[in-house]
């Protein structure tokens, strides 16, 4: 079974590698990286954070990207392309950890190193670095029940079916329910993770007149705030992640109280970073780390102080304000922006 880490926990360890120093050349090694979702601001940033902490280490000469919208079966064939590139590690954020369970496999027996970012994967080679994404919704939720008083009708908007992340969300929401008897799901849909459609949704929702009095996002909602000003809908608590789009609501839309739950995008230059540790003969003394999140709220002042500190205007409204995680990721905040990576 895999132990997991804390960010903090690992502070003593991180310390301990720098002191190491970089063993390999530079420019030496070529990482391959799977994602299956494109258009969405999350994985965006996440792609961008690969590329800035490839060319921050100054150890990796190419990156190998495959970067579109996929399921399982097309991850699996990106990875076994990966795998004839003859890369030296795979990052993935897995579409589905049973999916793509027979290519991990098959990468580690070449003996690539596999990285799992953002996800957990069944596969027991697979190192993972993941947000601690049951954590994220337990946060959210429990907020969110308390702001309405413990009782209700909750409108829930998970992410995208089968993905492991949406899967441990369901498990941290359902586990905030269980504490609030009296909070009802008035209905529950899934976004994809996709702007367009979870904004259908809500307008979909919103015409049919039935009442609600909260609203819980997997991340997805600067346009679910839209479409409630839009409408001019009542403002019901908003739960959402640390998005720069959202975090801005949370400081100017009148009427709105709501709080941003933590989910960097980073993760994914955290997971090069990982990779680059295990290549140099620095593997960590366990195959999971998770990185806990926060809640920033603005229903009180402590909350609102946090939320004006984190607002960054400067960044697309999709990608979440957190660009960095300390410990893991080393690049700029220039380098992140301009996406590049080795040799770009």
């Amino acid at each position: 079974m895999n132990k997991h880490l804390t960010v903090a926990s690992l502070l003593a360890g991180a310390a301990l590698l720098a002191s190491v120093g970089v063993s390999a050349a530079a420019g030496k090694y070529t990482i391959g990286i799977s994602n299956t979702v494109q258009g969405n601001g999350w994985r965006e940033e996440m792609i961008c954070a690969m590329k800035a902490q490839a060319l921050a280490s100054g150890e990796v000469a190419k990156l190998n990207i495959a970067h579109r919208n996929t399921d399982a079966a097309g991850q699996l064939e990106d990875i076994r392309n990966l795998i004839s590139a003859k890369v030296d590690a795979i990052v993935v954020n897995p579409a589905d950890p049973a999916g793509i369970k027979a290519g991990l496999e098959e990468a580690t027996k070449a003996g690539i190193v596999v990285v799992a970012v953002d996800q957990a994967v069944t596969e027991p080679s697979a190192y993972i670095i993941s947000n601690n994404q049951e954590q994220y919704a337990y946060l959210g939720a429990k907020w969110l029940f308390q702001q309405m008083g413990g009782k209700g009708e909750v409108f829930y908007m998970r992410g995208a079916a089968g993905a492991s992340a949406d899967s441990d969300r369901d498990k941290g929401f359902k586990k905030a329910l269980a504490e609030f008897p009296d909070v009802k799901v008035a209905q529950e849909v899934f976004t994809g993770w996709q702007q367009d459609q979870a904004k259908q949704q809500i307008l979909s929702f919103l015409a049919t007149g039935t009442p609600i009095n909260g609203i819980w996002t997997s991340g997805i909602d600067n346009v679910i705030v839209d479409a409630l000003v839009e409408q001019q809908a009542p403002m019901v608590p908003v739960v959402g992640a640390d998005n720069a789009g959202f975090v801005g609501q949370l400081n100017t839309v009148k009427g709105l109280v709501g709080a941003a739950v933590t989910n960097p995008g980073s993760i994914g230059g955290a997971g090069v970073t990982l990779a680059l540790q295990i290549l140099d003969g620095k593997k960590p003394a366990q195959q999971t780390v998770l990185v806990n999140p926060e809640l920033w709220e603005n229903a009180t002042d402590a909350g609102k102080a946090k939320l004006k500190s984190a607002a960054d205007p400067s960044l697309s409204p999709e990608w979440p304000v957190s660009i960095s995680i300390p410990d893991w990721t080393t690049y700029t905040k220039d380098q992140i922006v301009a996406c590049k990576g080795p040799g770009e």
